[in-house]
């Protein structure tokens, strides 16, 4: 854990090599610096050291590897980088350099839209009408600055989280981390699969559903057809860049449209809409509404989409050594999030008001009257009793379809498969970015994809060949539940490495920014938790309850000790144990001008 550590008797070797960078920033990277290293080296081999030194200058704590590797960070979608547009004169903002960084924004709000939210935001309309939008926008904005830190620690020192991770924590803690943001994966791909099956089942359905139960293509089908087409989309970055995130938009203008089309159908309750997004109070709720309240923030704030971030905006071309360059790059690309976001949250918000508007307190034989008038009934969707109305995606397709025509499910389908299959690209390429920076693996671009897909399909597969698409609603939850849990694993490292100045160096995190993240990431994870145990204790089982509460202490154990690493980035020197033998913090000296904090 303690790298690199030196004796104080030993002297200080003569010519010593001060690094003007972070010293886990490969210097191949940096040709004016390398250069200048070289001129100033001659023949004489410099020296990185360690020595100590309390609160001067933005040092990093002892308690964190930092990893000379001067090999090229491998390549998952960046063969080649789009270039910044140069002005000519110093203006504050400039639509052609926003278009140059519009598109890493777009590519990460798709995990805001994928049919795990979908569900959600369907899910919150018919338990809790309107009242629970406010919820969607705080976990929206709170999503927005989480991603402001993603893309500041890609933009700043070059690398994404995952390369970080593998520089900076030890071996052990390194591979567990890598084995939960797997997990996390894991389940949102399965979600998002599952999503384009259950498109794929919609689509195929018409009118007489029972009479057409043997012509819909099931659930394995879906799978499979989506397992093929997602590896063919995968590749369409070999045609540009700019291609392939302009497919990305096509996708996102698919569900504006088709979710859209949805929601001026049915033509919600303007006033209540906006009260419902900008009065933080729920009015009448209980548990069941609470609960779901917990469910949209976790849906909302996902852990891969932290990793993904931090690497998509490499693909611009910034040259890290210019201080303006940096900055600037960092306000295009919140400016460009910001956007991405909103027009994410209005998508959103459309879901939520149809299914508040249309179905909110209905019952399940209200629903079934209703659908057999229309000629399209589902005696095992909706049974005969006055309970209110579950909806899941494949149930809210059918509603939609019995109380506004069969256009009506078509188009939801359409919508939802344009989410999945978009969301599915991008958390395949989450898992590349994952599992190379983890893992610093130098395999062919095909034998990554190969694996990450295989690691995520395997397990959709057979849930899909052993499940019945109308019986999927308490897997989903489990898979909530999942990534809920490994949410921690992702905002505690980026506020940490985001605060560390050896890393950022002047564009760390500020004290505000420091209290204000971490509180919260105090808040987000609080929540998630909450989630957690409301799923454990309904499971109703003795010998269940044992393995929780075994899982559960190797789990806070873990996350205890991201926290400890976190305190200490933060500032908090008294949990460092380097600092308790005479302020004797180990770390590597980096040169400042005038070594003035």
């Amino acid at each position: 854990m303690f790298s690199y550590r030196r004796s104080a008797r030993n002297p200080l070797p003569e010519n010593i090599h001060i690094s003007s960078l972070p010293p886990i920033v490969p210097l191949d990277r940096e040709p004016e610096l390398s250069g200048q290293q070289d001129d100033s080296g001659k023949n004489q081999e410099k020296a990185v050291i360690q020595t100590t030194h309390t609160h001067r200058g933005p040092f990093a704590p002892s308690v964190f590897i930092q990893k000379h590797n001067n090999e090229p960070a491998p390549t998952t979608y960046f063969e080649q980088r789009v270039p910044v547009p140069e002005e000519d004169t110093e203006r504050a903002f400039s639509l052609r350099k926003l278009w140059a960084f519009t598109g890493p924004g777009f590519l990460m709000s798709i995990a805001y839209l994928d049919p795990g939210n979908i569900e959600s935001d369907l899910q919150s309309g018919s338990k809790a009408g309107f009242k629970l939008l406010w919820v969607l926008l705080l976990a929206t904005i709170i999503g927005l600055l989480l991603q402001r830190l993603a893309a500041r620690l890609g933009v700043v020192t070059g690398m994404h989280l995952a390369e970080v991770c593998n520089r900076q924590y030890p071996t052990v803690p390194r591979i567990i981390l890598w084995l939960m943001v797997e997990l996390a994966i894991i389940g949102s791909d399965m979600q998002e699969v599952i999503g384009c099956a259950i498109a794929f089942n919609l689509l195929s359905s018409g009118r007489c559903s029972i009479q057409r139960q043997h012509r819909r293509i099931p659930l394995w089908a879906g799978v499979l057809i989506t397992i093929i087409d997602t590896f063919f989309f995968l590749f369409l970055d070999k045609y540009g860049l700019r291609r392939l995130e302009a497919f990305f938009g096509l996708l996102i203008t698919i569900m504006a449209i088709t979710f859209g089309y949805e929601y001026v159908m049915v033509a919600p309750d303007q006033g209540q809409l906006l009260k419902g997004m900008f009065v933080p109070y729920c009015e009448g709720c209980g548990p069941v509404q609470f609960t779901q309240a917990v469910g949209v923030v976790g849906a909302v704030i996902m852990p891969h989409n932290i990793y993904l971030h931090s690497a998509l905006v490499k693909s611009r071309e910034v040259d890290r050594s210019k201080k303006k360059e940096v900055k600037e790059a960092n306000k295009y690309f919140f400016i460009e999030s910001g956007i991405a976001l909103f027009v994410s949250f209005l998508i959103n918000v459309f879901v939520v008001a149809v299914f508040a508007e249309a179905f909110y307190q209905r019952s399940n034989i209200e629903v079934y009257n209703v659908c057999n008038q229309s000629g399209m009934p589902y005696p095992q969707l909706f049974p005969l009793n006055n309970k209110t109305l579950e909806v899941d995606i494949y149930k809210g397709g059918v509603v939609l379809g019995c109380f506004f025509g069969p256009a009506a499910l078509y188009i939801w389908a359409i919508g939802i498969l344009a989410a999945g299959q978009s969301s599915t690209m991008t958390g395949t390429y989450s898992g590349q970015f994952v599992m190379e920076g983890f893992l610093n693996l130098r395999w062919s671009r095909f034998a990554r994809v190969l694996l990450t897909r295989s690691l995520a399909i395997t397990p959709t597969l057979l849930v899909a060949i052993f499940k019945d698409v109308q019986h999927l609603t308490g897997m989903n939850d489990f898979l909530n539940v999942l990534q809920s849990m490994q949410l921690p694993f992702a905002l505690i490292p980026i506020l940490t490495f985001t605060s560390l100045p050896s890393l950022m160096n002047d564009f760390a995190n500020g004290l505000t920014f420091k209290i204000g993240g971490g509180l919260v990431i105090l808040c987000v994870c609080a929540i998630n938790m909450y989630f957690v145990v409301v799923y454990v204790t309904a499971l109703n089982s003795v010998w269940l309850y044992v393995l929780a509460a075994f899982l559960s202490l190797a789990y806070l154990t873990f996350v205890g000790y991201l926290v400890w690493l976190c305190l200490i980035a933060l500032g908090v020197s008294c949990l460092d144990p380097s600092s308790k033998r005479g302020n004797d913090s180990t770390i590597l000296i980096e040169e400042q001008p005038e070594f003035d904090s």
